[in-house]
């Protein structure tokens, strides 16, 4: 390349110079001779800056080769360090799967137009049922489920997946170095026997749909599900204890259609719903206790429509409607006290319409001020 330049040049310089000397020579006369310095010193003047031209060409292509070829060396280092945490994450050891959910949550930190790949790696290994320790399968006594026998899954597997979900409520934090917020989040039908995602911002769409909460303590407290959506959908919560004391469901469509409340307890106690609409229709709240003591309806949709309340109980004390619509209609209350003492309406409209049977409560809501 720099020699062909060269050959370029010295070519473009020898014409420029017969060009000029020819044309110097038809212009000069007895009294105005030709001065062959003069026409040296313009094509050099020339061809200096014809060099520097193709110099400055030179150079910038051979710097835009460089850095297509480091960019491409980068590429397939990630590309292999992704290859190699995923083989981590399928390992029968389980030290060796740990490995692989740090390598893979560093390179969604390193990797930014990857990142959303990464975290469906890491969510999809939630999806993934338990995988089943055929001893604790014949150690089990008879009648005694498979799941509460303490060593009922593979060794070490329980904290392999506790890891992965600290991993990502440590970058769902507000204060997160590296904040993977904006990135969709898939746990369907995922199991959680446990677990903390407490302070989490979501603004992706985050989806538990027939997600399975079950024996011990899952919580959300304080998290913060704004923009995009949330979907419960199916979700069943049974057994153990999930906890969205004060979370903001705000500005997003908030989803528990078909989801079932059963055992256990289920707190909403101060959570925020607002400016966005949150679906319980035909949500199923059965045994246990679920709590929205002191919970915010405002400024938004909120549908229990055909859900039904029996057995255990469910407690709207001093919860605040405003601004905002509120629809039981097609409920049905039986079996379980569903209160609603010291809760405070303050305009929009509540709907009890065609509900079966009453809560024992009523509190602020009457016939005639509930839509009826």
């Amino acid at each position: 390349m720099g020699l062909l330049a060269l050959l370029v040049t010295l070519a473009v310089g020898s014409g420029i110079y017969e060009f000029l000397h020819g044309l110097a020579s038809k212009e000069a006369s007895p009294e105005n001779p030709v001065a062959a310095h003069e026409v040296v010193r313009t094509v050099l003047a020339t061809l200096t800056f014809a060099g520097a031209v193709l110099a400055g060409v030179y150079a910038y292509r051979k710097q835009r080769l460089a850095e297509s070829d480091a960019h491409r060396a980068d590429e397939q280092l990630l590309a292999e360090r992704f290859t190699t945490a995923a083989e981590q994450l399928g390992h029968d050891q389980a030290a060796v799967r740990l490995a692989g959910v740090y390598a893979m949550a560093r390179l969604a930190d390193d990797w930014i137009e990857q990142r959303q790949v990464c975290v469906d790696v890491l969510c999809a290994y939630l999806r993934m049922p338990y995988e089943p320790n055929p001893e604790a399968a014949s150690t089990a006594s008879e009648g005694e489920s498979l799941s509460s026998t303490p060593a009922a899954y593979k060794e070490g597997e329980r904290e392999v997946r506790l890891t992965i979900i600290r991993t990502i409520r440590s970058h769902l934090q507000p204060e997160a170095p590296t904040s993977w917020s904006a990135c969709n989040f898939d746990f369907t039908r995922a199991t959680f026997d446990g677990g903390y995602l407490q302070g989490s911002l979501f603004q992706g769409t985050v989806s538990f749909g027939g997600a399975e909460f079950s024996g011990r303590s899952f919580y959300f407290g304080g998290a913060d599900f704004s923009a995009g959506r949330v979907y419960f959908g199916g979700a069943n919560f049974s057994g153990g204890r999930v906890d969205f004391r004060g979370a903001k469901f705000s500005g997003a469509s908030v989803d528990f259609t078909g989801a079932k409340f059963s055992r256990g307890s289920v707190y909403f106690g101060g959570a925020k719903f607002s400016a966005g609409s949150v679906d319980f229709t035909g949500a199923k709240f059965s045994g246990g206790t679920v709590t929205f003591i002191d919970a915010e309806f405002s400024g938004g949709t909120v549908t229990f429509v055909g859900a039904k309340f029996s057995r255990g109980s469910v407690d709207f004390s001093g919860a605040k409607f405003s601004a905002g619509s509120v629809d039981f209609s097609r409920a049905k209350f039986s079996g379980s006290p569903v209160t609603f003492i010291d809760a405070v309406y303050s305009g929009g409209t509540v709907d009890f319409e065609d509900v079966t049977g009453a809560p024992q409560n009523w509190g602020p809501f009457r016939p005639t001020d509930a839509g009826r």
